[in-house]
């Protein structure tokens, strides 16, 4: 099985200075590194990062490349609650700003040479609006951001997760068939979360660009690797059968939502890292 490359995610370890974020996952010897410009719950606020982009990405990008990284993703989030900014918000105001700020991280990431961005779907606006309504418009605004993104030669994708429109395997092919281009930051432990095996989850493989990896069971988004069900000696071996090509970013999180800061991510982190490198040997 070919080798893959690893990646971590800075957001995974919010308690250390960023710098030392990097000098950790450098130290667990991963390819590169998700960067989540996450406004106010990350270290990198895209308020903060935007005020002076090419200052800004120049000094990561030079830190990055200082520790052998290379920036695997850049994932954008406007704001804890993923209701407000998102992409298909009825206000157009909010809308526009959202679309404001996705402009900015493609200058950003570009200048930090990421070869991809994630941002998330959007929601359904129970009580506003029409089911189809909202749907309607976040195909829209994500055919909009693919059109962008491929100006700047990045790959543009999107992670379907709990509370998204996309909140299924089913709504997640619905939504990337729809979009020409779009493609899926993939993460099976959503699924897993409600239920479904991985053979319901694996189809989607075919569509994603980056993928993400933690431990997960059913009613737990995010568990250790010792309760971990989703089998990903299958899910290498699926993406070898379709080709994929891009980084496995191991994405622990630590935060206040779905039970999400009960777990040690650092020796998670580990645990995964050499569980793949294992598998990928084989």
């Amino acid at each position: 099985m070919s080798e893959l490359k690893l990646a971590s995610a800075d957001f995974t370890f919010p308690l250390l200075e960023h710098d030392k974020v990097l000098d950790l996952i450098a130290a667990l010897d991963l390819d590169g590194i998700d960067i989540g410009l996450f406004e106010g719950r990350s270290h990198l606020w895209p308020s903060r990062e935007f005020e002076n982009i090419t200052r800004s990405a120049d000094t990561l990008r030079t830190k990055l490349a200082d520790r052998g990284l290379a920036p695997a993703d850049v994932f954008l989030q406007l704001d804890p609650d993923f209701v407000p900014y998102a992409i298909n918000q009825p206000d157009a105001t909010r809308r526009g700003a959202a679309r404001d700020k996705f402009l900015r991280t493609l200058e950003y990431a570009s200048r930090l040479g990421s070869p991809h961005v994630t941002t998330l779907p959007g929601v359904y606006f129970e009580g506003v609006e029409s089911a189809a309504d909202s749907w309607q418009r976040s195909q829209e605004e994500l055919a909009w951001r693919v059109e962008q993104s491929q100006r700047h030669g990045i790959t543009f994708s999107v992670e379907a997760h709990v509370g998204s429109l996309a909140p299924d395997p089913r709504e997640a092919e619905r939504m990337v068939c729809g979009v020409p281009g779009l493609s899926l930051t993939l993460d099976y432990t959503h699924f897993t979360r409600i239920g479904l095996p991985d053979s319901q989850i694996e189809p989607l493989i075919r569509f994603a660009s980056h993928f993400h990896v933690r431990g997960a069971r059913e009613g737990r988004l995010q568990a250790g690797f010792k309760d971990n069900t989703i089998d990903y000696s299958r899910v290498l071996t699926a993406m070898h059968k379709n080709g994929y090509g891009g980084y496995l970013g191991i994405e622990y999180v630590w935060i206040d939502w779905e039970h999400c800061n009960e777990s040690d991510n650092l020796s998670e982190t580990i645990l995964f890292r050499d569980f793949l490198r294992s598998q990928m040997r084989k």
